[in-house]
């Protein structure tokens, strides 16, 4: 018996553009079409909103970007050496990736730090640290996010990084009722005194611990840059502080703005729509002028001072849509300089909803050739 020759098959529709996992050239994400109408669900019985909230992470269409620029760098993309380990000192490894969430009041947080591709090469531990805490509960809840990054080239760079954040949230921690009725009272004078008193301090305490180990002040030094977010949700006041360089950015209406304060020598009054008036009381203001913490002698003479960095400080009033950035030179320092890594996170970053945290990591992680240090960033998502 014979058979009938076999039909040819269809010939493959050819591949989609965004197919495959290189990427080409940068070009702005579209959306989806539109999925088809689904029927209404039906309320529940208890009368609550069905609806998912507003702050939920959506899913995002297309993976982040392995980099940007004309060419990858020359480091391996993902961790190749471990840093060396002490048996004794075990507490004191770094891992190299640190991630971290949270969603208070009309603000979602992400937090993430990297060891950067330098130190993956070599085999250093991450210099830089992140502290997420929050102290007090309900609508009198305060987060504290505290970045630090150790000096460069200098021995346990990253433990002083770990106790500079270690140790401002101790100061933050013990004084957060007080500060909390400073950011929702607007006084920005009062924060801005207060939360230098207790950035000196910290990083004086850094100061001392050099001076213990023999070691010269900057040699044991950490850059210390914080963000404060009340959880009350009719409370839009966010409060930056620190020292040191690094990245405080804006990201509204998909632009992005680089609000850093220079320096606390800096006048006039805030931007409109951004930064606190001082309010003024019968009494001066002074509730959070030393927070009540006495200032103990130093057992240290010389006496170690406070960081030789000028303190910067600033308020925002934060809008609906608003995500702001703060981050370590490892990721200002791109962001600044590539314009191609700016237009990718603001397209990535100007969805509606936060991402997840797996998303967020991977954006934080987008290369660009000639920039190798650790990775540090924390953004505020605005309901």
């Amino acid at each position: 018996m014979t058979f009938p020759p076999p039909e040819p098959h269809p010939s493959p529709p050819p591949a989609s553009p965004t197919s495959g996992t290189a990427y080409g050239p940068w070009t702005p994400a579209t959306a989806p079409p539109p999925p088809p109408t689904a029927p209404p669900a039906p309320e529940p019985a208890d009368g609550s909103d069905p609806r998912p909230s507003r702050l939920e992470p959506l899913p995002d269409p297309l993976p982040s970007r392995a980099h940007v620029g004309s060419r990858p760098p020359t480091y391996d993309p993902e961790p190749t050496a471990l840093p060396p380990a002490d048996p004794d000192e075990l507490d004191g490894l770094v891992p190299d990736t640190v991630l971290d969430g949270a969603r208070y009041g009309a603000c979602t947080l992400r937090a993430a730090s990297v060891r950067g591709d330098s130190a993956r090469y070599r085999g250093e531990p991450r210099r830089d640290a992140l502290l997420t805490a929050r102290f007090g509960t309900g609508e009198r809840a305060l987060v504290l996010v505290a970045l630090a990054t150790g000096a460069r080239s200098a021995p346990g760079a990253h433990r002083a990084a770990a106790e500079a954040c270690r140790w401002i949230g101790e100061a933050v921690g013990r004084s957060h009722a007080r500060l909390v009725d400073d950011i929702r009272a607007a006084r920005r004078g009062d924060l801005k005194s207060g939360l230098h008193r207790l950035t000196d301090r910290s990083l004086g305490r850094l100061r001392a611990a050099a001076a213990e180990q023999g070691l010269e002040p900057d040699a044991y030094a950490a850059t210390l840059r914080c963000l404060l977010l009340p959880a009350d949700p009719e409370c839009r006041t966010r409060v930056f502080f620190g020292v040191g360089p690094g990245g405080l950015f804006r990201l509204r209406d998909g632009a992005w703005q680089d609000i850093e304060p220079e320096t606390t020598e800096a006048k006039g009054e805030p931007v409109v729509g951004f930064g606190s008036p001082p309010a003024e009381t019968p009494d001066g203001d002074r509730l959070t002028m030393d927070l009540g913490i006495p200032t103990p002698p130093s057992p240290y003479e010389p006496d170690p001072g406070p960081p030789r960095e000028p303190f910067r400080f600033r308020t925002s009033i934060a809008r609906p849509g608003d995500t702001l950035l703060m981050c370590g030179t490892g990721l200002a320092d791109p962001l600044r300089g590539e314009r191609e890594l700016r237009a990718h996170l603001a397209d990535r970053w100007s969805r509606p909803g936060p991402p997840g945290l797996a998303a967020f990591l991977a954006d934080t992680q987008v290369r660009v050739k000639g920039y190798a240090d650790d990775r540090t960033a924390v953004a505020v998502w605005e309901a």
